[in-house]
């Protein structure tokens, strides 16, 4: 029997992975106060603004899939090192744009960069820390902190080096972070298992089709109207595309998503679980932020820093304890109880009143959904990778992102046209904003305790021994330790 000798220089990877995960996430959050600054100097019309997020978005919610197969195909390290050398070449040429035209372009090309890092990191992730269930669960704490980390330190970030600097530096900070790292790809990153199969191109290009206009169907459905002839039209084209897609994939040899994949174990559920996790937790984290300027009057630096204890909560949990609950009891029980608490959180959230106190009401509820947003992000992660086999390591970990991007998009579109149609709209209507926002909070309370029935329905409990006799069998089938969590 081959023994087996982890990487030594797994930690300093992780760190390498983490950085990958905080820069994906930091990218949508903080352009935010740079925003003003952008419309100003280049010219963006009020409606064309919107666009600076919303290319970011559909970039990265329809590539992420085809970055997970690229994954499989090209081995994680390689496609890990590409998408860093698009989003490095993307924040140059968006940093340096003269007009709204070309930043928007280099927008798209960060977020293609960033579909490509994501699925290949996590699949990287997985390849260092399989051959222990506990490393991995601890590597998955660290890696899920990195997130609320980027969405935090984008807003402080985004206010610092607009008044500092200048708005462009938003995106030019992305530069010497993607040099750094390139060069140290290599010496830290497991080349990986590649694949000599060939790329489903038409498949590709089909899901990609489908995804972005899923995305930006969603995006623009609150703006354009739910059942106006362009939402129709542009959902309408998502959904015969990916029709096409599924067709090409039951019959093609060499299928981009082989359907045999939806048959691993609480793959399907637990990727409805995360969908639905995005989908309560960023509409839940984006009408806070509107409460925060909008009814108690915080600036967008103020409002930032407001929600540090809530960014802290999430890490140190997901650090120093959800690893330890994830390997005492799997994945399943803490997924259920993470959902309800955050379900519970953000009930609490819509109660907060027109004269909120930061300390006394919105203090304690961010951090009950913290808490359960600590506790339920890595379980479900780990359902939906750990049934997959090694060679669909990238896949898995494309699909899971590409739900959860895209089950937070649909949350945050049909979130928001609820808060709108009950008052959120009437910025100068402060009882009209609470009610619309309490209203935002609601919706997304019950999506995430219909996630926690999801889960606590649909997925079965594997025994930590079986958790670990599979992650062993990877690691002895190559020369790395592959996905099988």
């Amino acid at each position: 029997m081959t023994t087996f000798h982890p990487d030594p220089r797994r930690w300093w990877a992780l760190v390498l992975i983490a950085v990958a995960q905080f820069l994906v996430i930091m990218d949508t959050s903080i352009i935010g106060v740079a925003l003003p600054e952008i419309q100003a100097a280049l010219g963006f019309s009020q409606a064309q603004l919107s666009w600076v997020f919303n290319a970011y978005v559909i970039a990265f919610g329809g590539l992420l899939l085809l970055g997970g197969r690229l994954s499989d195909i090209h081995g994680p390290r390689r496609i890990f090192a590409l998408g860093f050398a698009i989003l490095g070449g993307a924040s140059l040429l968006t940093g340096l744009a003269g007009s709204p035209e070309v930043l928007l372009l280099g927008r798209a090309l960060q977020g293609a960069g960033s579909a490509l890092i994501a699925p290949a990191a996590l699949t990287l992730l997985m390849t260092l820390f399989a051959h222990d269930p506990k490393e991995l669960t601890r590597a998955f704490a660290v890696y899920g902190a990195a997130a609320p980390a980027g969405g935090t330190a984008g807003v402080f970030l985004g206010g610092l080096l607009t008044d500092a600097l200048d708005w462009r530096w938003v995106f030019l900070v992305n530069v010497p972070v993607a040099i750094l790292v390139l060069a140290l790809v290599r010496r830290l990153l497991p080349e990986g298992i590649s694949s000599r199969r060939s790329l489903d191109v038409l498949g590709a290009v089909s899901v990609t089709g489908a995804l972005s206009l899923a995305v930006l169907g969603i995006v623009r459905a609150p703006e354009l109207g739910w059942t106006t002839t362009e939402t129709l039209l542009t959902l309408g084209a998502a959904v015969a595309l990916l029709g096409l897609f599924l067709v090409l994939q039951a019959v093609r040899r060499e299928p981009l998503m082989p359907l045999a994949i939806w048959r691993a174990p609480n793959l399907a559920v637990a990727n409805l679980a995360m969908a639905l996790l995005g989908a309560a937790w960023v509409p839940a984290w984006f009408f806070l932020n509107l409460y925060l300027q909008q009814v108690l009057d915080l600036g967008a630096f103020e409002g930032g820093a407001a929600l540090v204890p809530m960014t802290l909560t999430i890490m140190v949990l997901m650090i120093g304890v959800t690893a330890r609950v994830v390997a005492r009891f799997g994945f399943r029980t803490p997924l259920v109880v993470g959902m309800v608490i955050l379900a519970g959180g953000i009930a609490w959230m819509a109660l907060l009143p027109v004269r909120g106190d930061l300390i006394a009401t919105v203090l304690p509820a961010s951090l009950v959904a913290a808490t359960g947003m600590a506790l339920a992000y890595i379980p479900a992660m780990l359902a939906a990778l750990s049934g997959a086999r090694p060679e669909e390591g990238g896949l898995a970990s494309g699909i899971v992102n590409t739900t959860y991007q895209v089950g937070s998009a649909l949350g945050l579109a049909v979130v928001a046209a609820i808060a709108t149609a009950n008052g959120a709209g009437q910025v100068d209507d402060i009882d009209a904003l609470v009610r619309g926002f309490g209203a935002a909070f609601a919706v997304a309370s019950a999506i995430a305790l219909a996630g926690a029935v999801v889960a606590a329905v649909g997925l079965r409990r594997p025994a930590p021994t079986a958790n670990a006799a599979a992650a062993t069998d990877a690691t002895s089938t190559s020369r790395s330790p592959m996905p099988a969590a």
